[in-house]
């Protein structure tokens, strides 16, 4: 017969192996992301996964693998270092040629837009600020309608600002926005990834739109030289990380130009980072989950998806590039979400003190 005091030693012991197996497994299941990944983009359903998966952390790789195919006619299967077209996450790189003319003293951030765009002939041109271009909030929807708002008091995301910006990057640089980011391209060695051009396709993949799981290939891209600043540059997923070593280790941007791109001057919600409003600072996101900060993007369109994530803390970035874009809209980014909160929820996510 057991005594009291043996019956408490029991409970104890047993309460301690209960919290040891709970402790084993939490540290198992964050190790475990990249099984987690692998079964997630092995999945067909709600719709199957069509792109490369790159997850980094302090410059290593740690999952770098490609799924799918370049070309549903083909059926050729993607590789790792395959082109891809990236949308918006462009709009990234517009904001850092801009900051570079701003360096070079050649643009002020807060003179109305007017003064480097004179073609322009609405009234608003002289109160539309640079800046507001940058974080979209300057109101505008189309160069010959009135303001949507008044400059500075609202949040609209679009490409018209990117358009504007890459302007006034050919203007203040008199060379061309191709020349400018391909000549960014060749500094940073980011050997794979150019402007988009309908004669030179290099190793980009085909785009599809996926109705029902039926992949479609986009045959004619709605990118041209008009909106090449918004959605054109074409890379792969190994240059992005290059991009991110590179931007967020302050070897592209001066520390003051650095920190006006990434400080948070409105707020806007975006599904993939969460139903509430984040921060937005020049064309990047400013995210905080469950006490991590990261900074990141999307883009869509032509058939493509892309998601790009750099959380700082850990030095860990995620990318994501799929050449596939669904039909259905709350399927647009269903991978790269899951895969983001895969990763913020693993062992490569420093865990605050």
């Amino acid at each position: 017969m057991q005594t009291k005091n043996q019956k408490n030693i029991i409970i104890k012991l047993s309460i301690l192996i209960v919290f040891l197996s709970i402790s084993y497994s939490y540290g198992q299941y964050k190790k475990d992301y990249i099984h987690r990944i692998d079964s997630l983009i092995k999945a067909k359903s709600p719709r199957p996964f069509n792109g490369v998966v790159l997850i980094t952390k302090n410059g290593g790789n740690k999952y770098f693998k490609a799924s799918g195919f370049e070309n549903s006619r083909t059926k050729t299967p993607l590789k790792t270092d395959d082109q891809f077209e990236i949308m918006s996450n462009t709009k990234q790189i517009t904001s850092v040629l801009l900051l570079k003319e701003v360096e070079k003293g050649k643009v002020n951030l807060q003179a109305p837009i007017k003064k480097y765009l004179p073609f322009l002939t609405q009234p608003w041109a002289d109160s539309v600020t640079v800046h507001q271009l940058l974080n979209h909030t300057h109101g505008i929807s189309d160069i010959n309608k009135p303001l949507l708002f008044r400059p500075g008091t609202d949040f609209k995301y679009g490409n018209l600002s990117n358009i504007l910006l890459g302007k006034i990057i050919e203007t203040t640089s008199g060379r061309s926005y191709t020349e400018m980011a391909d000549e960014l391209f060749r500094k940073l060695n980011m050997k794979n990834t150019f402007c988009y051009s309908k004669t030179d396709r290099r190793n980009l993949v085909y785009g599809h739109i996926n109705k029902e799981n039926t992949f479609t290939p986009v045959e004619e891209s709605f990118i041209n030289d008009e909106n090449l600043p918004a959605d054109g540059v074409i890379t792969t997923a190994a240059d992005l990380s290059v991009w991110n070593n590179q931007l967020h280790k302050g070897k592209i941007l001066n520390p003051e130009s650095y920190r006006l791109m990434t400080a948070e001057t409105v707020q806007s919600q975006h599904d993939v980072f969460g139903k509430d409003k984040m921060g937005y600072g020049y064309n990047i996101r400013i995210v905080k989950d469950n006490g991590i900060r990261y900074l990141g993007h999307t883009g869509l369109g032509d058939g493509f998806a892309s998601l790009n994530v750099y959380i700082p803390d850990s030095d860990v970035s995620i990318i994501v590039l799929e050449n596939q874009m669904s039909e259905d809209s709350s399927l647009y980014y269903y991978f790269e979400t899951l895969i983001k909160n895969i990763v913020l929820k693993s062992s490569l996510i420093s865990s605050k003190p």
